[in-house]
């Protein structure tokens, strides 16, 4: 597999992107903007909880823009780490918690066999 972490990405490409479509580019932008803005939520709690799902995503890109975001917003690197563990417990988890399913389908073809 690439690593897509180390293609260069040039002001070049970002404008081609606006270039292509304009309206989404910029909607998209505000968007981003407003997601990130204070809210109930601090800017800095919503740039770690960024760095933690970027981590489950596996977008090197997100990873390294929402941690540079959320240590310029005031996060430490022992919060930004604890939001790693967080999300790597919850992938993890998702793993342990849909075993049932792999269980379900053993049983029924034990059942299956047994007939």
């Amino acid at each position: 597999m690439p690593d897509i972490a180390s293609k260069s990405h040039t002001k070049g490409l970002a404008q081609k992107r606006r270039d292509l479509s304009p309206t989404t580019e910029a909607a998209f932008q505000s968007f981003s903007q407003a997601a990130f803005a204070d809210g109930a939520l601090p800017a800095k709690v919503k740039q770690i909880i960024a760095v933690a799902v970027a981590h489950v995503t596996q977008c090197p890109y997100c990873i390294k823009g929402h941690t540079r975001a959320a240590l310029r917003h005031g996060a430490s690197h022992e919060e930004l780490m604890e939001a790693i563990w967080v999300a790597a417990e919850m992938r993890a988890g998702a793993a342990y918690a849909h075993s049932v399913l792999a269980i379900e389908e053993m049983e029924k073809a034990a059942a299956a066999m047994s007939k």
